[in-house]
């Protein structure tokens, strides 16, 4: 099967991109042409690199030529100093012109990626793809915003579509957990709040194999589905499983919850402004007063999507990775 990954040089995109030259599909990538340095490794491994940008619809459209499927993975996270329009660029605006492209190009099904994180803090755990919808910002708004656009364009056109939530993505190659490893490992991660929180965590390579079924099943098609990993915990147990992998004591120091989030909220109102990266955000703070549960029920039923990795076992390969690259 030939496919077109979009956001292939990113860590989630480009782990999709290698599984699925290793099964011997013909992969495409949409690169941006400042990265294509950066995706020498992606050609290596023998992907097609296209060049091209979500804001850009004609060169969108020369990078869906010719595929079946189309995994869109890309997006802009969370920047310091970013407007409100960059995200809706290319959160939204990005998602059309990839769905008007398969569809000009006559792809069979988009697998479009969203975020559990349009859930917002879950109430009521675990959440399914039907708990209310409680985006905290301007990202999760957007990518709520993409996910509706992606399921009325399916709706409309007839074009497939499959909408996946992944859920705190982790492995070997992803640095957004980083900085949390390296403070359990330094003794100087704080707890904030109680700590009894729920967060769940999904490893990178069942994620993987979930983004596959949403494009092999055939009953996917027009279907939204929670993609996360076998367990979620308290946040209190996630740090002190990490801390004993690690091989230290866990953390501490605990501070309370909200003089932390008013600080942030101050940061951020002095350094956004600037265009300068806040040393601390509210969001930051949420991780540690807001909930992350989740079900997959649905896509084990429908997808027969079963998560491999065990909590432990994914952070241990983690911890190994991170100290391979000289990272911890």
């Amino acid at each position: 099967m030939k496919v077109l990954v979009t956001g292939a040089t990113g860590f989630i995109g480009g782990h999709l991109a290698r599984a699925l030259l290793r099964d011997r599909h013909t992969v495409a990538a949409l690169v941006r042409p400042s990265s294509l340095e950066r995706a020498a490794g992606l050609q290596s491994a023998g992907a097609e690199l296209r060049p091209g940008d979500l804001q850009d619809p004609d060169s969108v459209a020369r990078a869906a030529a010719g595929c079946e499927v189309v995994y869109h993975i890309a997006a802009t996270y969370r920047e310091a100093g970013q407007s409100e329009s960059a995200y809706r660029h290319i959160n939204v605006d990005g998602t059309r012109h990839v769905l008007e492209a398969a569809r000009a190009a006559g792809v069979r099904r988009v697998v479009h990626c969203s975020t559990g994180g349009v859930h917002g803090h879950i109430e009521k755990p675990p959440a399914d793809e039907e708990a209310p919808f409680a985006p905290g910002d301007v990202y999760q708004r957007t990518k709520l915003e993409a996910e509706r656009l992606a399921a009325d364009f399916g709706r409309r056109t007839g074009l497939e579509v499959v909408i996946a939530r992944p859920i705190g993505i982790y492995g070997p190659g992803d640095l957004r957990f980083l900085k949390m490893f390296r403070g359990i490992a330094r003794g100087r991660f704080p707890m904030l709040g109680s700590g009894e929180v729920f967060y769940h965590l999904t490893y990178i390579d069942d994620l993987v194999r979930g983004f596959r079924l949403c494009a092999d099943v055939p009953e996917a098609a027009g279907r939204t589905y929670l993609l996360a990993g076998p367990d979620y915990t308290t946040l209190n147990a996630l740090v002190a499983l990490i801390a004993e992998e690690l091989q230290v004591s866990p953390p501490r120091l605990r501070l309370p919850v909200w003089p932390v989030w008013l600080a942030g909220a101050l940061c951020e109102a002095v350094c956004v402004p600037l265009g300068i990266q806040p040393p601390l955000y509210r969001r930051r703070v949420d991780f540690y007063r807001k909930s992350r549960a989740f079900t997959t029920a649905r896509a084990a039923r429908e997808l027969g999507y079963q998560p491999a990795v065990d909590l432990r076992t994914g952070i241990r390969m983690t911890i190994d990775w991170y100290r391979s690259q000289r990272l911890l």
